[in-house]
């Protein structure tokens, strides 16, 4: 999908993870379920834009939504690893400047966004991880919540279910243990940009395993002159091809639309190497482009007009319809 912007019109696109629940295990309620996080998310950073909010706050207030429902892998409801932890990553950065900030291996702060949203703002750094990380956190004043909090049922199974198949010999094809991610892209009406992403990894990944998340220019990236990228997908894959500044880099250098250069790196280069997943792009002028490359994505759409738009597989994004 893409469409653009008009005049000083606001742009947010929100994703919740490629490599959804395959259509086969898709229950009514479970779909409207995340219908209805999406849009919870959009409308949360479409409040802060249609009030004339920065593109920073507005990708910071809809990846904390995400990051409080537990249907997405970020925050509450964030994966486990292979030892039955969660190591949380999350990365902001600001279009204007550059301005970036991230965390690694966390578990703790309720809002892994904010924790890396702080480095940014409160540190010399730019990505900071494991206990160093946390320990900034509670010197910040960062809301902690206990692992009670994270718990979820459904990714405790999953952990389950993963470590006995790679017992056992058996493929898993079911892209939802493999990937999870949640992110925003937004163009306020100053025509500035900002992204953010944050995520609890794969399931039963190895302790101390980062992905694409938190590594700027594959899974995060925003720069006023060309585009904000959040990325969902194999990171390792994302980062060995700079997936996000690729495409950054095709519009700059080549001349490329958004759509020609994010469906060129995921559909034509991310997916012969492996690279299954997704992004949402937003690039100056309002054009947004969300191509992926798996069985779908969780994802939404919203401008000024305050129509939400989300979809979930191959196939047009639906508006939700105000009571």
């Amino acid at each position: 999908m893409t469409s653009s912007a008009s005049g000083n019109d606001f742009a947010l696109a929100i994703h919740g993870g490629a490599g959804t629940i395959l259509r086969s295990k898709m229950t009514p309620e479970r779909e409207a379920a995340y219908h209805a996080g999406l849009r919870r998310a959009l409308d949360a950073g479409r409040i802060v834009l249609a009030d004339g909010g920065s593109a920073l706050n507005a990708v910071t207030a809809a990846v904390m939504a995400l990051e409080d429902e537990p249907l997405f892998n970020a925050g509450r409801g964030a994966v486990y690893t292979s030892a039955g932890k969660q190591e949380m990553d999350a990365a902001v950065m600001d279009g204007r400047d550059r301005s970036a900030g991230a965390v690694a291996g966390i578990c703790g702060p309720r809002n892994p966004i904010l924790a890396a949203r702080a480095v940014m703002e409160h540190s010399g750094h730019v990505l900071l991880i494991g206990e160093s990380a946390m320990e900034f956190c509670r010197r910040q004043g960062l809301a902690f919540e206990e692992a009670s909090y994270f718990f979820t049922e459904q990714r405790w199974q999953a952990l389950q279910e993963t470590l006995a198949m790679r017992q056992s010999g058996a493929d898993d094809q079911d892209e939802s243990r493999k990937h999870g991610t949640v992110g925003a892209v937004a163009r306020d009406r100053h025509g500035n940009l900002a992204a953010a992403t944050s995520t609890g990894g794969m399931t039963a990944k190895s302790p101390g395993r980062v992905g694409d998340s938190p590594v700027f220019g594959a899974g995060t990236w925003a720069d006023n002159e060309t585009c904000a990228i959040s990325a969902t997908g194999h990171g390792e894959i994302f980062i060995r091809y700079a997936a996000a500044h690729e495409i950054a880099s095709r519009m700059r250098y080549t001349g490329q639309t958004l759509d020609q250069a994010s469906h060129g790196v995921v559909i034509d280069m991310l997916a012969p190497a492996g690279g299954s997943g997704g992004i949402i792009a937003v690039d100056r002028a309002g054009n947004v482009s969300l191509p992926f490359n798996c069985s779908g994505m969780y994802r939404g759409v919203v401008r000024g007009d305050g129509r939400l738009l989300t979809g979930i597989y191959d196939e047009p994004l639906i508006e939700f319809q105000m009571a």
